[in-house]
């Protein structure tokens, strides 16, 4: 027997409220053929009316055919009968979304089955994580004991979590964080939503890299900012370019997205200095740096700071699990208690079971044992990538030169075939593999984005085989 609740007002016409309420329900197949509705006593209990008022709407939906009543079985939906099948009539007025909305691209499905050779970015390999021992962690934390501690926590997150990030950044980032100034997120894409409510008013300016990660730059416009795109080289950012205007200028100086290169120290100190004279916000999203398999890392725009200017954000997307949507901000003192309560406001706080096995995770020191066997594996991969790219598409393909990360950026020859052909033809070969124009606003670079994080490396000569049989010789 189904639960239904209806909702009569008033005293008037109480068998026709019940009546046409019941039969909306059947006509959207909410209430579907074969389902018994209560008996006429049990819902006149229920609504507070006479017996017989449920009675006379019961009658008139089974004389339309919409119910069957039995005895000794009840009264059971018939579904809709063939002279109530007639198309609805459309609102008058549909709800529309704001107009914005209307340029954000719908996302691909990332669940969807993975291609046969996976060289897309940002994926890392899910078979190496650690789920034995996560799964002590998290099974321990959902525990009466564990989960009987409260309802809700500090929007800024578990302190234990907090106090373990700040030992970690210090020691593998070189990043110096009081545990105030740190904020639990769900990923860096809820780092960059916090951010535009906290700072950004409607018609602020901020500048992006061009090309540069998209999710980003799509959530500011969203929230009404002018986004403008500053053209990258060799160094990175091209700070020369950055319009005074910009409020906010969102990075990757230690692994730029999508080319790879790192941003040049000349340039990180330009940057800074511009931020301060402008009054601008510099995010920096440091999403891999622990992947670096050659040269000296470089200091972090946060460490280089002396005036509060930067706000650094970083996840575990790529150490551990895109799944498990957890990430920090390191936030300057000044916006602490602003961020606090926008992450409140948002989804209250990050999940506390998740936040307490990393926490133990982290101090435990199973991170840094994973990391450390991560780096090995990810470096065999790169130098296998690296090689067979020089090596198989000279005249085809012009390496970005890149030391780190998850991925690395080609792009294609002049007079060569357009990258979105090539991706499309690749699919179809079962090659899984990113364009480098879908990441541009103006600087259009035709090249390919090929990530080397989710595919074993026995796997990456013969998908990088079928690769070159889609790039066809100019």
């Amino acid at each position: 027997m189904v639960e239904l609740h209806l909702n009569l007002v008033g005293r008037r016409e109480l068998a026709g409220q019940i009546y046409r309420q019941i039969r909306d329900r059947i006509l959207a197949n909410e209430l579907r053929a074969g389902a018994t509705v209560p008996s006429t006593r049990e819902l006149s209990g229920r609504l507070g009316v006479s017996r017989n008022t449920v009675a006379v709407a019961y009658d008139r939906l089974v004389a339309e055919g919409f119910l069957t009543s039995r005895t000794g079985v009840g009264t059971t939906v018939n579904g809709v009968p063939p002279s109530a099948r007639v198309a609805a009539d459309p609102p008058s007025a549909p709800l529309r979304a704001r107009a914005a909305w209307d340029l954000i691209p719908e996302f691909d499905d990332l669940s969807a089955a993975a291609p046969a050779y996976d060289f897309r970015a940002g994926i890392p390999d899910a078979g190496e994580f650690p789920y034995a021992a996560w799964r002590r962690l998290v099974s321990d934390e959902l525990r009466p004991r564990a989960v009987g501690r409260g309802a809700h926590i500090t929007p800024a997150g578990l302190l234990p979590l907090r106090e373990a990030l700040a030992r970690h950044v210090a020691v593998s980032r070189g990043v110096r964080a009081r545990v105030e100034d740190l904020i639990v997120t769900s990923g860096i894409q809820q780092a960059a939503d916090l951010t535009a409510k906290v700072l950004l008013e409607p018609g602020d300016t901020v500048a992006v890299e061009d090309p540069g990660y998209d999710p980003p730059r799509l959530l500011f416009e969203a929230a009404g900012a002018r986004v403008v795109g500053v053209p990258v080289d060799g160094e990175g950012l091209v700070v020369d370019a950055l319009p005074d205007d910009a409020r906010l200028v969102y990075v990757t100086p230690s692994h730029q997205f999508p080319l790879g290169m790192a941003m040049s120290p000349t340039r990180r100190t330009a940057l800074l200095q511009w931020a301060e004279r402008v009054g601008a916000v510099i995010v920096e999203d440091d999403y891999d740096s622990e992947f670096r398999y050659a040269g000296r890392p470089l200091e972090p725009l946060h460490s280089l700071d002396p005036n509060g200017r930067v706000i650094y954000a970083a996840s575990f997307s790529k150490v551990l699990l895109p799944t498990l949507r957890l990430g920090f901000l390191v936030v300057p003192p000044t916006l602490g208690a602003a961020f606090r309560k926008a992450k409140q406001l948002t989804d209250w706080h990050t999940a506390v079971p998740l936040q307490s096995a990393l926490a133990r995770f982290v101090d435990d020191g199973s991170l840094a044992r994973h990391i450390r066997r991560m780096r090995r594996l990810y470096a065999e991969r790169h130098h296998t990538m690296r090689e067979t790219l020089w090596r198989e598409f000279d005249g085809l393909l012009e390496p970005v030169p890149a030391m780190a990360g998850l991925h690395l950026s080609a792009t294609i020859a002049a007079g060569g075939p357009m990258d979105t052909g090539v991706v499309a033809r690749a699919k179809d070969a079962g090659v899984g593999i990113d364009s480098l124009s879908r990441f541009a606003i103006r600087e259009r670079r035709n090249g390919l984005l090929i990530g080397y994080g989710g595919i074993p490396v026995n796997h990456i000569a013969d998908g990088l085989r079928l690769l070159r049989q889609c790039l066809p010789v100019p």
